[in-house]
């Protein structure tokens, strides 16, 4: 089955290269050769000497690498059936006099990473009073226990407490600590105050389990008695300080990427599947992999989480060591429109004109952008689906745009592998989670085999920046 096509140049329709050149001009500054890391400001007293620089501030020699994501989650504003379950939730008031324990899997491995914590959603200011990080007992995603020995503290700036503005994040301190490529890692944070709101910032398809407790326990081995909730609430980054070589790839989308049909606690989404493959490829074993995406998340209007127009920024180009940025989105667009023909053509139009757009902001950075079909939503009733096959249709037209336009940089056809080769309106049985619209994990493993792992092969950029 052939699973992937690149753009192709004009007049060469049937060739396969598999990258295509840059449009942007800038591209060649946008950091592709990593210098040495300098920090701009003395450090905190007692906060540790970031990479490459001594405790006093000063740059050490011949120290080379840079940041890179390793680790991402969405934020999101927290729908109220997706708040923590009671009594962590209150009027106006979370996780007052709560511990929070949630585990992630980092993406490429290092020896020395930081957090991101975010309060991109929420109504108040959230003091944070204490966190820790440690390894999961068992290695594994989803546990409320860690590995006797290997909890270690976090601060910010030097404290061990910090207080987030209503829509900043913050970065932790550098933390020593060696974590390898696919580690699961814990994270267990004290709210003594808890965050007065109800508008909270979390990603709810976490797919994980992670557990709360009264009281402060940052530092207890397990959590008897937690509450669970399969949502991951204020973590949305873990950076790794990298070599230069180390870069990260984005993925932006919506519940297909999410993982919505994957298995809870398994990391078998088709990015987390990718991951796996080019770890083991020498030559694509320092790609970090970035999920970026939320489930019900359109590109043209906010729904379950911002706009993907509207989060490039956030979500990708704030992002630290990223070099390429891979768009599968389209379907909720499409699916939640009216099925009248005007409706249809009007986000067939909008749709190619964002995904225009989207591009011509990545290349501005150097970011190489690679365009994935829409796969098929046939049967999806009550839903997507239409019985005058207006909506069909227009992903057909979307999905051609995607193929023929030249705009992306390569093109991996998701539709060709999803659909089943009898009925192309609809998913391949073998890969139907049950819905006609999502994916389960051997359809995840047939997506993310059809990305081919020499896209995120470093290649010099082209000289030439032309703009046809």
């Amino acid at each position: 089955m052939k699973r992937f096509r690149s753009a192709p140049r004009e007049g060469r329709a049937n060739k396969m290269p598999s990258v295509l050149r840059l449009v942007a001009a800038g591209a060649l500054a946008s950091g592709l050769v990593a210098t040495s890391f300098a920090m701009g400001a003395r450090g905190a007293a007692g906060a540790p000497a970031a990479p490459g620089v001594t405790a006093a501030g000063e740059v050490k020699p011949k120290m080379h690498g840079h940041w890179v994501n390793t680790w991402t989650a969405m934020p999101q504003l927290t729908e109220p059936g997706n708040l923590p379950p009671a009594p962590f939730t209150q009027d106006n008031l979370v996780f007052a006099d709560a511990t929070l324990r949630q585990t992630v899997r980092v993406t490429v491995g290092g020896r020395q990473f930081r957090l991101r914590l975010s309060n991109a959603f929420g109504g108040a200011a959230l003091p944070i009073t204490q966190v820790s990080v440690a390894l999961p007992a068992g290695g594994q995603a989803g546990v409320s226990a860690i590995q006797p020995g290997t909890s270690k503290p976090v601060t910010f700036s030097g404290r061990t407490s910090i207080v987030v503005p209503v829509g900043a994040q913050v970065v932790s301190d550098p933390l020593n600590f060696d974590l390898s490529s696919r580690t699961n890692l814990t994270v267990t944070m004290y709210l003594a105050q808890g965050q007065a709101s109800n508008n909270v910032t979390s990603h709810p398809g976490s797919r994980t389990n992670s557990y709360m407790l009264a009281g402060n326990h940052v530092g207890d081995a397990d959590l008897p008695g937690s509450a669970t909730a399969a949502h991951w609430y204020f973590i949305s980054g873990v950076e790794m300080w990298s070599r230069p070589t180390t870069s990260a790839a984005v993925m932006v989308g919506d519940s297909l990427t999410d993982g919505r049909g994957s298995t809870t606690n398994m990391n078998d989404r088709w990015p987390d599947q990718l991951l796996d493959r080019l770890q083991s490829r020498p030559g694509t074993s320092n790609i970090a992999i970035l999920n970026q995406a939320a489930g019900g998340n359109r590109v043209l209007n906010d729904g379950l989480g911002p706009n993907a127009l509207g989060r490039v920024d956030r979500d990708v180009l704030a992002q630290s060591g990223v070099k390429w940025l891979l768009v599968f989105e389209g379907v909720n667009d499409i699916g939640t429109a009216e099925a009248g023909e005007a409706a249809q053509k009007q986000t067939v139009d909008d749709l190619i004109t964002a995904f225009d757009q989207i591009i011509v902001r990545a290349h501005a950075q150097g970011i190489r952008v690679y365009g994935a079909t829409i796969t098929p939503f046939g049967g999806n009733v009550p839903g997507y689906d239409d019985p005058a096959g207006v909506r069909e249709a227009a992903r057909q037209q979307v999905n051609e745009w995607i193929r023929t336009s030249h705009r992306f940089d390569a093109v991996v056809d998701f539709d060709q592998v999803a659909r089943d080769q009898a009925n192309p309106r609809q998913l391949a049985p073998a890969f139907d989670v049950g819905d006609h619209l999502h994916l389960n994990p051997l359809g995840y493993k047939a997506l993310a085999d059809a990305v081919p792992a020499r896209l995120f092969e470093l290649r010099s950029l082209p000289t030439d920046f032309g703009f046809n």
